[in-house]
């Protein structure tokens, strides 16, 4: 059983938990959250997550619904309150549920309905966030980076800008910058409060550009960051993305994130790579779309100051149905609580 550490209030021993907070959007993020759940499963009260989630989407059934009901893109959200679900049985199947038909309904899944009916009661996103967490039983807490209705807007290599993550998404000029509209928008205090008490920070796995930086650019989330005592953890993606990210290697993508997040102390202190060989035929498929594995060189990495820690992140083959290749959840899970473990250590020497 995971504890947190022990301190004396009177004569009753009070249990402190863990503390991560995860930052970032799309599978990526969700694919860590379940890797983390077990750990808050298995030790109620040992282990506090809180997941701070991109809100750029602006396509598939978040995209109708921002546009037509005026509401912040819930998918994300949506796949991170799955992901942190105590019991993934039937509300969670109800709520990644998509219609397939009908007039209005088709493409639309039925936790982002839900989502935008709650904002639509409640008046509040972030409220309906926190009561539809409570139906489903998250373990954990999910904020939205911000409540503001922002567009992500990227600046190419060859000086075009490009608004909207769809559109950004899509594009194969390689970017030289993101940027929100409205510029600075105001995070959500519980966000700031999260990251200053954590234990760890983690950022990614992720769409560089449209999952992980989006939440750097909102005000004061990378001050908050630098300013914190946590172990703040970079996880490195698997593959390139054609456009996003071509040819980028494991430090290309840390220099986008320091650029974005402007100067300042440390945002990053360890990096976590793969380092499992990934099967010819899947590598093939992505091939083909242009897209390679990252090329993890780890002394440019280390020459900037950061600790890398290896691992063997892919999942395994024979579970591969889809021919896309993930990070494996139960091994970035366990990363992560071993890191949030140690920083906890050298916090109360």
């Amino acid at each position: 059983m995971l504890k947190g550490r022990v301190i004396k209030a009177g004569t009753l021993p009070v249990a402190l938990p863990l503390k991560i907070v995860s930052i970032g959007g799309g599978n990526g993020l969700s694919t860590l959250l379940r890797g983390l759940k077990r750990y808050a499963k298995a030790s109620p009260g040992g282990l506090d997550i809180t997941a701070i989630v991109t809100v750029t989407d602006d396509g598939g059934s978040s995209g109708r619904l921002r546009r037509e009901f005026d509401v912040l893109p819930p998918g994300d959200i949506r796949n991170c309150m799955v992901a942190l679900c105590e019991d993934e049985a039937l509300l969670s199947r109800l709520f990644q549920y998509r219609f397939s038909n009908g007039r209005g309904l088709k493409g639309h899944s039925f936790g982002n309905l839900f989502l935008t009916a709650m904002t639509h009661l409640t008046g509040d996103f972030g409220q309906a966030v926190r009561l539809s967490s409570e139906v489903l039983a998250v373990l954990g807490r999910i904020y939205p980076s911000t409540a503001a209705n922002v567009v992500l807007e990227a600046t190419l290599e060859n000086g075009t800008k490009v608004a909207g993550e769809t559109r950004i998404s899509r594009s194969r000029s390689r970017i030289e910058k993101i940027e929100l509209r409205p510029k600075h928008p105001k995070p959500l205090g519980e966000t700031l409060r999260a990251i200053a008490e954590a234990d760890l920070i983690t950022l990614g796995p992720g769409s560089l550009f449209t999952s992980v930086i989006p939440n750097l650019l909102v005000k004061g989330v990378a001050q908050a960051i630098r300013q914190s005592p946590a172990l703040k953890v970079y996880f490195v993606n698997l593959m390139s993305q054609p456009g996003e990210t071509t040819n980028f290697r494991a430090s290309d993508h840390v220099k986008a994130l320091l650029r974005h997040a402007g100067r300042g102390r440390r945002l990053i202190d360890v990096c976590v790579v793969n380092t499992q060989p990934m099967a010819r035929k899947t590598l093939d498929w992505y091939q083909a779309s242009a897209a390679q594995p990252v090329n993890n060189d780890i002394d440019n990495l280390e020459r900037m100051g950061l600790k890398v820690i290896g691992a063997d992140l892919v999942r395994m083959a024979g579970r591969l149905t889809d021919q896309k290749i993930r990070h494996d959840q139960s091994v970035i899970g366990a990363v992560a609580m071993e890191l949030a473990q140690k920083a906890r250590r050298a916090k109360t020497k």
